[in-house]
This record gives structure tokens, C-alpha cells and sequence, in this order.
């Protein structure tokens, strides 16, 4: 599946929410979310409209190494 080329940073966040993941800290325009899910984990996405995508892929890529998903998994999780 693709990746949805509009997306923005608040949005992401929201969908990331289904995987337990929640704001901890703000510095400028980028967002630290945290999960407890499968043990601690970080990432930080940019408050952008839109992300780009090299940058949505390198948040997808962690997420995928911690949760074990598939891209394609985790893209129908978050969007459907």
C-alpha cells in the first residue's frame, strides 16, 4: 500500500493514537510521542503540513522495528 502524500503532522499523530502512542514533549515544531506498548518507545514527527515523505517513512520504518508490523499492516491499522 502507499503512503498517504497529504498528510500532516497533527494528523499523524492522531492515527498514532491507535497504537497507544501519546505527546510527551514539544520543542518548536517537532512532537515527541511516546507508547508503552511492546515496552518504551520514541519517535518524533514534525508539526508540518504536509510531511514529507522520506521523513513519513523514516517514522514508519521505527515503528515497524518495534511493533513487528508490516508497512502494509501498520498503514491499515492507522487509516482504515
Amino acid at each position: 500500500m502507499k503512503l498517504p502524500r497529504d498528510l500532516s503532522g497533527e494528523d499523524l499523530i492522531k492515527a498514532l493514537s491507535r497504537l497507544d502512542y501519546e505527546m510527551t514533549r514539544q520543542t518548536g515544531s517537532h512532537i515527541r510521542l511516546t507508547t508503552q506498548r511492546n515496552g518504551e518507545h520514541h519517535i518524533t514527527v514534525p508539526a508540518h503540513d504536509p510531511i514529507k515523505i522520506g521523513t513519513l517513512n523514516a517514522i514508519f520504518r521505527g515503528i515497524n522495528e518495534h511493533t513487528g508490523l508490516s508497512r502494509d499492516e501498520l498503514i491499515k491499522i492507522l487509516f482504515f
